[in-house]
């Protein structure tokens, strides 16, 4: 069972690690999301840089393998996963920041979170893209958006799956999208973060080398 728990692990991180934003914005654009704007690999520079069709793919892309990494270890695992499928989920967000195919230079890891989320547990991660939808149309700042809705995590969890191993998941996934958006805040505090619908300044964008 421990080879089989492993291996999930691993399966977890390499389906994370695939670089869908890259795989998109070539594809349906002729763009590479990293030679533009941001070099974000994730949603936003996509929509920005390959406009709306190579944005959406991104974005169900992204949370597909979220959710597909922990949908196989089950498969694989069988009723005997348990509280693995965390580790699953944790190696899926960590393979879409840090992924093997890009020198471990990826992007944020929020929309993969959603989707390990929608799979762990669906009424945790359909509130967490909620908020994310309504912070987003509010604010127009995807990087804000998603830390509001990452950062409602712990209520959602307390509402409807109150566990000490979801509340440590919750922690976990909580100081990686930080991590991973400390620029974001820096810029968000100074005012200088970019919104949806107005073009980014280079220097903002050779700022966020991050993705």
């Amino acid at each position: 069972m421990a080879t089989v728990m492993v291996l999930s692990i691993v399966i977890g991180y390499v389906l994370g690690a695939i670089p869908i934003g890259i795989l998109a914005g070539r594809a349906l654009a002729g763009v590479h999301p990293r030679e533009a704007r941001s070099r974000n690999i994730g949603f936003t520079n996509v929509l920005r840089i390959a406009g709306k069709t190579a944005g959406a793919v991104t974005l169900i892309g992204d949370m597909g393998k979220g959710a597909l990494a922990v949908l196989c270890a089950r498969w694989l695992a069988g009723p005997s996963l348990g509280d693995w499928e965390l580790a699953v989920g944790v190696a899926a967000v960590l393979g879409h920041m840090f992924p093997v195919f890009l020198g471990f230079r990826g992007g944020k890891g929020v929309a993969t979170a959603l989707g390990v989320w929608l799979a762990v547990e669906p009424a945790i991660g359909g509130s967490m893209l909620a908020v994310w939808l309504v912070s987003a149309v509010i604010w127009r700042m995807s990087s804000l958006a998603a830390l509001i809705a990452v950062g409602t995590l712990p209520l959602w969890v307390w509402l409807f799956r109150p566990q000490a191993s979801l509340g440590v998941f919750a922690a976990a996934i909580i100081i990686l999208i930080i991590y991973a958006h400390r620029d974001n805040i820096g810029r968000i505090r100074a005012g200088t973060e970019s919104k949806f619908g107005r073009r980014t300044p280079v220097n903002e964008a050779a700022a966020d080398r991050r993705a």
